[in-house]
């Protein structure tokens, strides 16, 4: 679960770490309203799960009420990478020294958690070459790794001794909170060499939610994703144009991320589970036809308990009916799935022996 950048400060501050004073608005009278609190120049910030922000122009800087009413109206219609904002963060201006970066992550090859730092912030971690990286043991973040990243980065007196401390506070918010990433990008250093958080960027192990209640709120299901928990199946709403359908998570996540690799972009998860009928993999369609980017659908289906002719017969009623007007791809193995591929010849669903060839073609015709 990704948090926005309002909820992830939310957990700095109640963890102690230094965040600049905001307000949340959802409309523009709202944020006028809420600007009163704070001395101009501040800045607008759109709340998005995607990153980019700043490239993409989500991030607007102003000098007065007459700034803030024209920015707060573009931002509450500017979408980056197809979403759009869930409110708009008002920010008080940091005047500040330098910026660092620092991050602590699940790193799932070695096993274990591994902390980035850098002395450059505010710009992607990748284009640095720079960077202090070194694993953590399994207790949490030990405070001579701490000092040994702060004197890495060249840092010296007031701005040492708070950032080992911002370090060790990041790290037991990661550990008791379980969560997979927090990165602060940037850190601004003040005048005074103090350490203040100017962005957040949180994911929460979404297999560790039923252990932290107080979290709960920080989820959000779109009405599309609700409705397929209604009628049987999991759904996730990404930002693409390829719908991705198949029988199992695995399966299902593992398409996604080889069409991501090929280059294509997801535009839902879509899980139907073992015991999926005509009639729940229609109604899986009929969600996938809401949303509205999608361009093509991909399937990628191993019937085991599945019966494939079942995939076959709901795809014909719903081109039938009008319902889905995208090509589908697919890739359809197991049982009945000879007979799958002979109901679904002459149809507008192109039927493939691989997914390999099904996703290099979806992935050609979206492009």
């Amino acid at each position: 679960m990704k948090l926005l950048e309002y909820q992830g400060k939310e957990l700095f501050a109640e963890y102690g770490i230094p965040i600049p004073s905001a307000s949340l608005a959802y409309s523009k009278d709202e944020a006028l309203k809420d600007s009163t609190k704070f001395e101009f120049p501040v800045v607008l910030k759109s709340q998005l799960t995607v990153g980019g922000r700043g490239k993409a122009g989500a991030i607007i800087k102003c000098s007065n009420s007459s700034d803030l009413g024209l920015a707060f109206d573009v931002l509450s219609k500017k979408e980056v990478k197809g979403e759009l904002p869930r409110g708009i963060l008002i920010e008080e201006v940091v005047d500040k020294k330098s910026e660092i970066y620092l991050s602590i992550f699940l790193n799932r090859s070695r096993r274990c958690y591994s902390l980035i730092a850098s002395a450059e912030g505010g710009v992607d971690i990748e284009s640095v070459t720079n960077k202090v990286i070194f694993d953590i043991p399994l207790g949490g973040l030990l405070r001579e790794q701490a000092q040994e990243a702060a004197a890495k980065l060249g840092l010296q007196d007031v701005s040492f001794e708070a950032f080992v401390d911002f370090a060790m506070r990041i790290s037991t918010l990661v550990k008791e909170k379980e969560i997979e990433l927090a990165e602060v990008n940037p850190i601004a250093i003040l005048k005074d060499g103090s350490l203040i958080a100017l962005d957040s960027k949180i994911i929460v192990d979404d297999n560790a939610m039923f252990r932290h209640p107080e979290l709960r709120k920080y989820e959000h299901v779109s009405e599309i994703e609700r409705q397929a928990g209604k009628s049987g199946f999991s759904l996730v709403e990404l930002y693409g144009d390829i719908a991705i359908i198949g029988n199992g998570a695995g399966l299902v996540m593992s398409t996604v991320d080889m069409v991501t690799d090929r280059g294509g972009r997801a535009g839902c998860f879509l899980d139907f589970g073992g015991g999926a009928t005509t009639q729940t993999i229609y109604e899986a369609l009929k969600v996938i036809s809401k949303i509205q980017q999608i361009r093509a659908i991909l399937v990628n289906l191993f019937g085991g308990i599945v019966r494939t002719n079942l995939v076959a017969q709901a795809i014909l009623d719903a081109y039938k009916n009008n319902l889905v007007n995208v090509p589908v791809y697919a890739r359809i193995t197991g049982a009945e799935s000879e007979k799958a591929k002979a109901m679904l010849v002459g149809s507008k669903a192109k039927l493939y022996d691989t997914v390999e060839e099904a996703i290099e073609q979806v992935v050609r015709q979206v492009a």
